[in-house]
């Protein structure tokens, strides 16, 4: 496996820690968290661990399933540096609060959301030769 990879597999287990804090926090006492605490422990949840999780092992198995390497390494690596910067600003400007911050942040997951989609979709697809 990839260290690239692995790094998102390590991010995911990171932020479930957090999110999983996070949640505590705010069900042990809710009113001294931020409004938006709820949002920013989904988000780490979902996004964090789920999202990240599944970019790690997609990124690691869909290219031995359909017999060819992955589209492209370097987009790969671009949406690990956008969604891990994305996400984190994203939160913090969500528990800050600085809508700025957690609206950049947004944009910066989706963009590597958007290069996660090509670079499967560039893979998996039908109509290449394969080798």
């Amino acid at each position: 496996m990839l260290p690239r990879n692995r790094w998102f597999i390590a991010a995911a287990l990171v932020y479930a820690l957090a999110g999983g804090l996070l949640g505590l926090a705010w069900l042990a006492v809710p009113g001294s968290v931020p409004a938006y605490t709820l949002r920013a422990h989904a988000h780490l949840m979902l996004v964090g661990f789920v999202g990240m999780m599944i970019f790690g092992v997609g990124l690691h198995v869909l290219p031995r399933f359909t017999g060819r390497a992955l589209y492209s390494e370097r987009l790969a690596d671009w949406q690990f540096a956008l969604v891990n910067a994305g996400l984190v600003a994203m939160v913090s400007g969500w528990l800050v609060p600085l809508t700025s911050v957690a609206r950049t942040g947004g944009a910066l997951l989706w963009a590597g959301l958007a290069l996660f989609a090509l670079n499967v979709v560039a893979t998996v697809r039908p109509w290449a030769r394969r080798g």
